[in-house]
């Protein structure tokens, strides 16, 4: 059965490479707006299953979907603060000025959609990061060297982003980066994909 990646990201992609898998990549197109009254929990649990179910509607086979949002708050409440990906300077230096000295909590939705059986799988999984207390020149250092207006939260924890915090605290690295691999596996593997 083929393996297809629903996701644009090269941060994804590249983490998926590293199980030594064959997969392919899928664009899914979809609205992902927020929707009255839902917490940052259930928006990235309903995105990562919808863009399964996108994918399904032209591919086959198992289908691995993913959606991530940091949020100041735990993620449970519909009034949670959301950062997306900044898209500017201006707004990466805002999201990371609000998170100076506090803890950001990274909810990333996971779905395994198979679409032979049409049985869909769902996690999401959270992990926290503290901030130092970071001054504007250490922030405008930070976004001077390293290109983040297409990263949730305005960082790359694989990268000098690293630098930003004081603690980091979570079950899975990666689902930092975009992809929980630790509950991935555990999924493909209740489909009779095992990796080792």
């Amino acid at each position: 059965m083929s393996l297809i990646l629903a996701s644009s990201s090269p941060f994804r992609k590249a983490i998926l490479e590293k199980l030594r898998i064959d997969f392919k990549t899928v664009s899914p197109d979809i609205n992902e707006s927020r929707e009255n009254g839902e917490s940052p929990f259930d928006l990235v649990n309903r995105l990562s299953k919808e863009k399964a179910q996108e994918v399904a509607k032209s591919y086959s086979g198992l289908i691995i979907a993913s959606d991530q949002v940091a949020t100041l708050g735990n993620g449970n409440n519909e009034n949670d603060e959301i950062f997306t990906k900044p898209g500017s300077h201006e707004n990466a230096f805002l999201q990371l000025k609000k998170s100076s000295g506090k803890t950001i909590t990274f909810l990333t939705g996971l779905a395994l959609l198979n679409t032979e059986t049409l049985k869909i799988q769902t996690h999401v999984e959270p992990y926290k990061v503290t901030f130092k207390t970071l001054s504007d020149n250490q922030i405008l250092s930070y976004l001077d060297k390293e290109d983040v207006l297409n990263c949730a939260g305005s960082f790359k924890s694989e990268g000098l982003g690293v630098a930003l915090f004081s603690n980091m605290e979570g079950s899975d690295p990666n689902s930092l980066v975009g992809l929980p691999t630790i509950q991935l596996i555990k999924m493909l593997a209740k489909e009779n994909v095992h990796i080792l």
